[in-house]
């Protein structure tokens, strides 16, 4: 018997790898953020630091006008767990557009607080409320605009200069208002706080506009392979709730909270 030729070995093409690219994008889109971030951080600290002027423009302790600070962190903590699910469930254009319009929002409220008596606190008390709640659909973007935008050699320096922006906003709040704001008599301290509130006001409000105009999604082409592989894992596969557990029973996160927190 003649032997049968052997039957030829299949041959697997090899997957090509996916297309990646950079979009010129990613520098505007991480230019706002962390400006709309710097303005926000400089309504958390321009009561604080003429804290004396605020108490005897308002007629209230000085320990209430720290308040208007410390109510950053009191609605940070219940409120970025929810906010983190939407980022995850909605993406970073809502987000953004979200923490700016209450930036923005709280900022023109404010006007309405120049008034010299108790009812002109709680007026700001609610601006600086509705500002702090922004603050938490901002403070948890760096690090995933840096991912979506950002090719692997840049997403440290696009992470860096998105907090950076948090921490220059808090520099020149401790700056600006001892410069806008005299210590004068209280009849004329409403129209120095107004030129203070307005300046605040005008500056949010054209950040907004250019959040709405500039901010998308994410880039045409993801920027790393990375980011290729997570556009083609299912959204039923994710769940927030699954990994919030996996994290707290990570010893080594828990004590980097620890360290860090």
């Amino acid at each position: 018997t003649v032997p049968s030729p052997p039957s030829p070995t299949p041959t697997t093409t090899p997957e090509a790898p996916p297309a990646t690219g950079l979009s010129s994008r990613r520098w505007l889109v991480l230019f706002v953020f962390s400006t709309y971030s710097l303005a926000n951080a400089f309504q958390w600290i321009e009561y604080s630091i003429v804290s004396n002027i605020f108490a005897r423009y308002y007629d209230v302790s000085l320990m209430a006008v720290d308040w208007l600070s410390m109510v950053y962190m009191l609605l940070y903590v219940p409120l970025i767990f929810p906010v983190t699910w939407m980022l995850d469930l909605k993406g970073l254009r809502l987000i953004a557009v979200v923490g700016s319009a209450l930036n923005c929002v709280g900022a023109w409220l404010k006007l309405a607080s120049v008034r010299p008596d108790h009812a002109g606190f709680g007026i700001t008390m609610l601006a600086q409320a509705v500002c702090s709640v922004g603050q938490v659909f901002i403070l948890g973007m760096p690090s995933r605009i840096a991912s979506v935008w950002f090719g692997p050699r840049e997403v440290s320096t696009a992470c860096a200069v998105a907090v950076f922006g948090n921490q220059l906003g808090v520099a020149i709040g401790f700056l600006v208002p001892p410069q806008v704001i005299p210590n004068v008599e209280v009849a004329s301290l409403g129209y120095y706080i107004n030129i203070l509130f307005y300046g605040t006001a005008g500056v949010s409000t054209l950040l907004f506009l250019l959040v709405l105009l500039v901010f998308k999604e994410g880039p045409s082409l993801p920027p790393s392979r990375a980011q290729a592989s997570l556009l083609l894992v299912p959204p039923t596969e994710y769940s927030y709730r699954r990994s919030i557990v996996h994290l707290a029973r990570s010893r080594p996160f828990c004590l980097l909270v620890v360290t860090y927190g």
